[in-house]
């Protein structure tokens, strides 16, 4: 029999006092300071005063474990055993659960876990450590992907900002590294490939020569604040174990790649480990990677992985800290946990303090589990932004959410809530509104699910919010969206301009290469520029997104394209529609169309009446295909590794060519326009030069072209190569290479190009031809 000191206050150590009691090898349990739930859990289990056992003042905490003579101390939270607490008690001759002060720099600092990654070669993001905002801003100019800013130090699971375009980035850098917002720990800051894919946490028990797995349990967090992932990082908003849909050997492969070669690596780094290896991963579409380490059990992890273990924890717990093998960790198979995290108002930001804890009744099978509680003077009370976990154990994922958000219900309002949508990825609860429990079990079973649509909405809220402005009445939520068209009054005569269009069948290939965003931004900068060749600027952008099934984060991704698109582009996301299609659209197909409406003055309205033959063309390269083609594109590279160079293409693979984002080619004109020196332009989509050219000209007026005043790039070559295109064919599927086509009297040809701050071409001219000509017969290819 042993006497233990635990170390901790929150939900995490509610949990393990829980487990620990259990235990036939306990004799007394004390909990320092502990919490309402840890000094009622048990009557082995008893609470400590912090000025009895302070665990910032390691002297004390000896002091404690010999007068009480303690047999083992377990330390929870990470911010001890990074300040050497570990290191004292065994200095000390105390056994301790917890790894020493070097250890636990895998989770106090990370640029020392992304260089212990890279020194034992654990798979993981791009990175690089600054302390210098312009050092970061310069690297930030050099990398073609998007980043997530960490402050290197402890932030209590609050130190990563994921930002939304170039601004928010470099808003989070500077807010880290000039004003302090992270305090010391983010002193200096850890930029980070940003990664996407699904997320889980695996956990180990090590010793100087033993991992243990724990059965292979996985978990799932849910960091952010919000349904659908949005809003704020926390330290989590509720969990669930194990995560369904992975066999024991991906997770025997998950243990050898990102538990093992802690123990190894600290052994031989000579750091041996001790205590509970953390692990959060990223399922990302090129193979799993290192999201973090942390030294202890997660919160709200630690509360579904408890009941789940069937093997006595206080025996692995002493044996690991003593140096002696133990039997592995046995769990129990065929059941789920699920926590969900009661939060007070106002968090993570800045919780209110003293709300009062309703007293319900907690059925069976289901855990109260206090994480930030105290005992005011008429009852509990929260004293923490996570106040209390409810965790529950069901059949599967659905039984065992249900009991929780069954007393979540209890509990929330009046100044604490819950995120609504804990395990999205997996099932679909059943929402009380649009139509309560009945109708959404209904349309359910016609394959349609309600939660994923709301869950939808979750995700691309923040997005489309970052694009509006004054002009935005009302937007995302409501049954249209308002905008306001005063600026209008400006033009003498105002005229409204749209355009519909969709991204067409080339999202079969960023289904997969898994590359949504840039499907989001397509249908965007198409709209702007079907708008600008008749002279206006963009006002807003309404989008539709449909499915089979709807996959919340992928719409969310692609929702983000269009979102930076718009930014980009000064005009808003004012609403759109997702829809969910089964029977009409096969598994996995995803179709993205988009409306657009800009505005422009009458007699800016283009094209200009003046147009005859004698007019110059002047050519703008495309990105690529842009949103056409890719019927063809997609049948040539049918049996091709898409991953593989593109020929002539100076490295870069098939799929990047191919997935490259349609241009907007407004910054480029701006100038142009605004001189008034251009009398037309033609947007080079489906039907290539030949077919939208002579959509802007007068009768009887056509066009000759010059197709070796251009290089063609390695893409279109590449795919008329293998596709055995005549230069005709090839004109009227593809653009070849020429985006926009600029139409300028021969007088002012330099002049325009001086305007265009980029390499252009004067690719030919305007001729007379038949009235009624068409095709070949009104553009001549030479």
């Amino acid at each position: 029999m042993i006497t233990v000191l635990l170390i901790g206050s929150g939900g995490r150590e509610h949990a393990l006092a829980i487990k620990l009691a259990s235990s036939p090898m306990l004799e007394r349990l004390l909990v320092a300071p502990g919490n309402p739930g840890t000094a009622t859990s048990h009557p082995r289990v008893s609470n400590v005063a912090v000025d009895s056992c302070d665990s910032s003042d390691h002297a004390s905490v000896v002091a404690f474990c010999q007068a009480e003579e303690i047999d083992l101390v377990v330390v929870g939270p990470e911010v001890p055993l990074v300040e050497g607490l570990a290191d004292v008690l065994v200095g000390a001759g105390i056994a301790c659960f917890g790894p020493s002060a070097a250890a636990a720099q895998l989770e106090g600092s990370k640029s020392f876990t992304r260089e212990f990654a890279k020194r034992h070669k654990i798979p993981s993001p791009k990175t690089a450590v600054f302390s210098e905002v312009s050092e970061a801003l310069a690297w930030l100019d050099e990398v073609d992907f998007d980043v997530v800013v960490k402050a290197d130090g402890l932030a209590a699971g609050k130190g990563v900002v994921i930002p939304e375009g170039r601004a928010e980035t470099e808003q989070a850098i500077r807010e880290m590294l000039l004003e302090g917002s992270m305090g010391q720990a983010g002193r200096t800051i850890v930029l980070e490939e940003r990664m996407s894919g699904e997320e889980l946490s695996l956990f180990g028990i090590s010793s100087a020569t033993q991992t243990d797995p724990l059965g292979g349990l996985t978990a799932q967090d849910h960091k952010r604040v919000g349904a659908g992932d949005t809003g704020p990082n926390t330290g989590g908003m509720g969990a669930f174990a194990p995560v369904p849909g992975f066999d024991d050997a991906f997770v025997a492969e998950l243990v050898s790649t990102f538990l093992d070669p802690v123990t190894q690596g600290m052994a031989a780094d000579g750091t041996p480990y001790v205590g509970v290896i953390y692990a959060g991963i990223m399922l990302t579409p090129a193979g799993p990677r290192l999201v973090e380490y942390n030294c202890r059990f997660g919160d709200p992890e630690a509360q579904v992985l408890m009941p789940l273990i069937e093997s006595d924890l206080l025996e692995v717990f002493w044996k690991a800290a003593t140096g002696l093998a133990w039997t592995p960790v046995d769990v129990t198979t065929g059941l789920t946990a699920a926590a969900v995290v009661v939060a007070a108002d106002g968090y993570p930001a800045d919780p209110v303090k003293g709300v009062a804890v309703a007293d319900v009744a907690i059925p069976t099978g289901v855990q109260l589990i206090h994480a930030g509680t105290r005992l005011g003077d008429e009852g509990l009370v929260s004293s923490g932004g996570r106040v209390l976990n409810i965790v529950a154990v069901g059949d599967d994922l659905s039984q065992a959410l249900s009991a929780s958000y069954g007393v979540v219900e209890l509990l929330t309002g009046d100044g604490l809530f819950a995120r609504p949508d804990i395990g999205w990825r997996h099932v679909m609860t059943e929402p009380q509104s649009a139509g309560g429990a009945e109708g959404a079990r209904a349309y359910a079973s016609a394959g349609v699910s309600l939660t994923a649509g709301a869950a939808t909405t979750a995700r691309i809220g923040a997005s489309v919010k970052s694009t509006h402005d004054q002009r935005v009445v009302s937007g995302l939520g409501s049954f249209g969206g308002v905008f306001d068209i005063a600026a209008l009054t400006k033009m003498d005569e105002p005229l409204l301009v749209a355009t519909t269009d969709g991204v067409g069948t080339k999202t079969l290939l960023a289904e997969k290469l898994d590359r949504w965003e840039g499907c989001g931004a397509d249908i965007v900068n198409h709209g702007v520029n079907d708008v600008l060749v008749q002279g206006a600027e963009p006002l807003f952008f309404l989008d539709t997104v449909a499915s089979e099934k709807l996959d919340p984060e992928i719409v969310g991704r692609i929702v983000d394209g269009m979102a930076e698109a718009c930014r980009q582009a000064g005009c808003v996301l004012l609403g759109g529609e997702t829809a969910e299609m089964p029977g009409v659209l096969v598994d996995g197909a995803v179709d993205i169309a988009g409306t657009l409406v800009g505005a422009v003055d009458r007699v800016k309205l283009l094209p200009r009446p003046g147009i005859a033959a004698g007019h110059v063309l002047i050519g703008l390269a495309s990105s690529g295909l842009h949103t056409n083609g890719y019927s063809l594109a997609r049948k040539v590279v049918a049996n091709m590794d898409l991953n593989d160079p593109l020929p002539g293409g100076a490295g870069e693979s098939i799929g990047d060519a191919l997935l490259a984002v349609h241009r907007n080619y407004h910054p480029v004109l701006v100038d142009a326009l605004d001189e008034e020196l251009i009398d037309g332009l033609a947007h080079i989509t489906g039907g290539g030069l030949i077919d939208n050219l002579p959509r802007i000209l007068p009768a009887g007026v056509g066009a000759r072209i010059d197709t070796t005043s251009w290089p063609t790039p390695p893409l279109f070559q590449f795919l008329i190569d293998q596709a055995e295109l005549g230069l005709n064919e090839a004109h009227q599927i593809l653009n070849c290479g020429i985006g926009m086509i600029v139409v300028v009297p021969a007088d002012d040809v330099e002049a325009v190009r001086a305007l265009l701050p980029e390499t252009t071409w004067v690719i030919g001219e305007l001729v007379d031809c038949a009235v009624g000509a068409s095709g070949t017969d009104r553009v001549i290819l030479s």
